[in-house]
């Protein structure tokens, strides 16, 4: 297996390496980016689920951008939600609007949850890197 083309966003290193996985690797022209929360520098959640979601977006922005890219570059969208009977249209009308752009939308899969080691909304993509920032 050839070595992994990883991105780190800045200031999370040490949060990765403490649980021993990439924020995000790249291959063959796509970004792989591992589920994002909204936990702080420490790892540790957000109480307020708003404020969770709006981290979590801004989290990924962060790999994204080390990446050389942006949510505009996302093709596929997989989102965990604990209780998402009471969660899901919240989020979807109060949160994400401020983070996802406009139509034409990336294909999406909601998956309910019943633990997420403490967080309640967690977020992970692939996306086309823009020519220059491939492998």
């Amino acid at each position: 297996m050839t070595q992994r083309n990883v991105v780190f966003p800045p200031g999370r290193q040490a949060l990765y390496e403490r649980y021993r996985y990439s924020p995000a690797v790249r291959s063959n022209g796509f970004l792989f980016v591992s589920g994002q929360v909204g936990s702080t520098e420490d790892g540790s959640p957000l109480e307020d689920l708003d404020a969770q979601v709006r981290l979590a977006f801004t989290n990924l922005n962060a790999i994204l951008a080390a990446a050389g890219a942006s949510f505009d570059d996302v093709v596929d969208v997989t989102v965990f939600i604990v209780d998402p009977e009471s969660h899901f249209e919240r989020i979807w009308e109060n949160v994400v609007p401020q983070f996802w752009g406009s139509a034409p939308f990336p294909n999406v899969t909601c998956i309910g949850v019943t633990w997420l080691a403490g967080f309640r909304f967690e977020i992970k993509v692939i996306a086309k890197l823009p020519e220059g920032h491939g492998e």
